[in-house]
């Protein structure tokens, strides 16, 4: 399916988003990004699933496309972003998917506007950051605070370190290795990505996931070293309908294995859709 890649204003933001749509009447699927990521990250799921879906993702501020006047950002200012993003393409209703920073701005959207989310899929999510969380971010924002005042690489050389299983380490080597940090390069702003790990600092979804309504998958990464069992373990006591999956990677599921990534969020997305259909018919 061809993708459109358009805009929309909402505030004094400029969100940019792809869009790509089998029919007018597909049911709509949002897909939002993580810390220092943008829209592409959601490529494999989106080939997957647009011949039924309309797929939406749009990039955050911070990311790709949009553009803002820059300054602190909160998890409900991303969240109104991507709604904004949603009635510029006309999608009342929709499944809604997150990757980390995605799952918490997905969570906050479905706990505030419970009425405009389908179903819920977030990948390495958590419910508040902790002090351990919290002590990992500022990390963060040290070593990309030195790569913007001196042009150096720490960050993303710690990207992988952080993000990626054992089954990376296994396959690669160091060619490839150094491959994929110019990549990680030559995506990740060091001064965008940390507006964002300040938005991380202040994740707190505890007061909203008790009014989070619609069916959600929690998918956590067997081997993610940012968010732990506990964190899984608040989201699926606190979101009334939460099932439990696991991938068999790191935090950073998507870049790791992006084709059983998309095998395990599409599977949850065609179960939910075919599940509505049945009871449309069934009401008829």
């Amino acid at each position: 399916m061809p993708t459109t890649t358009t805009t929309t204003t909402h505030h004094d933001v400029t969100v940019t988003y792809d869009i790509t749509s089998p029919t007018p009447t597909a049911p709509g699927l949002v897909l939002i990004h993580g810390t220092g990521a943008d829209r592409t990250q959601w490529a494999p799921l989106t080939a997957r699933l647009s011949d039924r879906f309309t797929v939406l993702a749009p990039d955050l501020s911070g990311s790709g496309g949009t553009t803002d006047p820059g300054g602190p950002l909160t998890v409900a200012d991303l969240a109104d972003e991507v709604i904004a993003a949603a009635d510029h393409a006309g999608l009342e209703r929709f499944h809604l998917a997150g990757h980390s920073l995605g799952a918490a701005v997905a969570a906050h959207l479905a706990g505030t506007r419970p009425g405009r989310v389908r179903s819920l899929a977030l990948h390495a999510g958590w419910a508040y950051t902790d002090t351990r969380m919290a002590a990992e971010l500022r990390y963060w924002l040290e070593l990309l605070r030195t790569d913007a005042a001196h042009g150096t690489d720490l960050f993303v050389r710690m990207v992988p370190l952080m993000a990626f299983g054992p089954r990376y380490w296994e396959r690669t080597d160091e060619a490839a290795h150094e491959a994929l940090v110019r990549t990680l390069a030559g995506v990740i702003s060091p001064t965008a990505a940390a507006r964002q790990t300040e938005t991380d600092l202040g994740v707190d979804l505890r007061p909203l996931l008790g009014r989070i309504t619609a069916p959600t998958l929690v998918l956590a990464s067997a081997h993610d070293r940012l968010i732990d069992a506990a964190q899984q373990d608040a989201l699926l006591t606190g979101i009334a309908d939460a099932r439990y999956a696991e991938i068999d990677a790191g935090h950073g599921a998507p870049g790791e294995d992006p084709e059983g990534f998309a095998a395990k969020l599409a599977a949850f997305l065609d179960e939910r859709a075919e599940a509505e259909a049945e009871a449309e018919v069934a009401a008829v």
